[in-house]
């Protein structure tokens, strides 16, 4: 009898053992009523019942788990989240960077997961809100539209921007590229052919940079040649620049920085070496390359891209001076910076495309019709006697704080820069 009394209690033990962390884990973190995980959300969220009816849901959501991300009590976040939503995703997918990524894609890096992914359900694979390039083409605009007009279609393009890029980070490459180049485009591109040799020159582009001359997103040149082209390129002319395709370095120059442009570009460069000052781009070793591209471009003058971002490269204060600024100046908003100046030389301060302020702001501002206030090489800055009064007296062109650029907060504190008097 004792024996059976204790057989039982050892059972009873063991079944108490079992059962009872079972139970604490339906409890969960929030002490949760047995059961009540993920369906007590839905008795008030009703919507998320057909939610959760899409083809893919979120793992934590199939699993009844609400309060994987959300706090059911309260929260110092939106949406009554566990923690700051730029970093609750990384929770659990904490590996979708890698360290030292040599890109990463930039909502990624802003942890703006939910700008791609709805973190409840969608229909869509890996819980994408919208499905292959129309998710990409919703922040891509312009480039979706210039793939959609272009003449001249890339194949992988049309299909899906996944097939040469990686939607997170690319740990060894630039432009989230899964592979770099040329690597990348002779998974598609044969290179052994003789019509592909012909075309070519013979020059061995297997081994170069393709991107130099074709744009992998389509263009409207033929052989999807960027653009732009070079004229040296489209009349196959590659040694006119470049050594024999059969020699020991065939895509080596010629000559060195601005002497092998000066070829074909006498003129530009003769014109440049008659100013007083030079862009030191033109002269350094690596010439006129530091700014244009040789072979082909999309931006215009073969600049290795858009304007602003060019001269942004080297002016990076400039640029973000402007994106502070409370006025935008237009021609540094659309990206003219040559509208006041020259790039290559000119005669005159900052490299300005006229000898004085009052001309070059005149381009654009009738400036005599702006203000009654006397400017100009007679009219002595009351604060320097060794400056003149002119536009940038009270503007500050690349932009500052304040409306009109102007360099204080209001008109009054300006004027009394100069006209002490009426000081309070």
């Amino acid at each position: 009898m004792k024996f059976r009394q204790l057989a039982t209690f050892i059972v009873l033990a063991s079944l108490v053992l079992i059962l009872v962390p079972v139970a604490s884990r339906a409890e969960g973190k929030f002490n949760l009523k047995p059961g009540a995980m993920g369906k007590i959300c839905l008795t008030c969220h009703t919507a998320f019942s057909d939610k959760l009816k899409a083809r893919y849901v979120h793992t934590p959501l199939t699993e009844g788990e609400c309060t994987g991300c959300h706090n059911p009590h309260a929260s110092g976040h939106d949406n009554l989240l566990d923690a700051d939503a730029n970093l609750l995703c990384y929770n659990c997918h904490d590996n979708m960077v890698p360290k030292k990524a040599t890109s990463v894609h930039q909502v990624v890096a802003e942890g703006k997961c939910v700008a791609c992914h709805d973190p409840h359900a969608s229909n869509n694979p890996s819980n994408l809100i919208k499905a292959g390039q129309e998710l990409c083409f919703s922040c891509h605009k312009e480039l979706g539209e210039r793939i959609a007009t272009n003449k001249y279609k890339h194949a992988p393009v049309q299909k899906d921007c996944l097939l040469c890029h990686t939607p997170h980070a690319s740990e060894k490459n630039a432009k989230l590229l899964k592979t770099e180049q040329p690597a990348l485009c002779l998974k598609c591109h044969k290179t052994n052919s003789g019509s592909f040799k012909k075309r070519h020159m013979n020059y061995p582009v297997e081994k170069g940079r393709c991107t130099s001359c074709h744009d992998p997103h389509g263009s409207n040149s033929g052989a999807i040649l960027a653009d732009v082209i070079h004229n040296p390129v489209s009349n196959q002319m590659c040694n006119q620049c470049h050594n024999e395709p059969d020699s020991a370095n065939p895509f080596g120059l010629k000559k060195n920085g601005f002497e092998i442009c000066q070829g074909c570009h006498y003129d530009m460069i003769n014109t440049a070496f008659s100013k007083d000052r030079v862009h030191w781009p033109l002269v350094d070793r690596t010439g006129c390359i530091n700014c244009h591209t040789p072979h082909a471009s999309n931006s215009k003058g073969l600049l290795r891209k858009p304007m602003i971002q060019v001269c942004g490269k080297c002016h990076a204060d400039t640029i973000a001076r402007q994106e502070r600024s409370f006025t935008k100046h237009q021609p540094i908003s659309s990206g003219n910076c040559t509208a006041c100046h020259s790039p290559h030389a000119s005669d005159n301060m900052f490299l300005l495309n006229k000898a004085k302020t009052v001309e070059v702001c005149g381009q654009c501002h009738d400036w005599q019709t702006h203000s009654t206030h006397p400017i100009g090489d007679k009219v002595v800055d009351p604060r320097n006697s060794n400056l003149r009064l002119q536009c940038l007296s009270c503007h500050r062109t690349h932009g500052t704080e304040y409306k009109s650029f102007l360099h204080f907060a209001d008109v009054q504190s300006l004027c009394v820069q100069c006209h002490t008097k009426y000081r309070r």
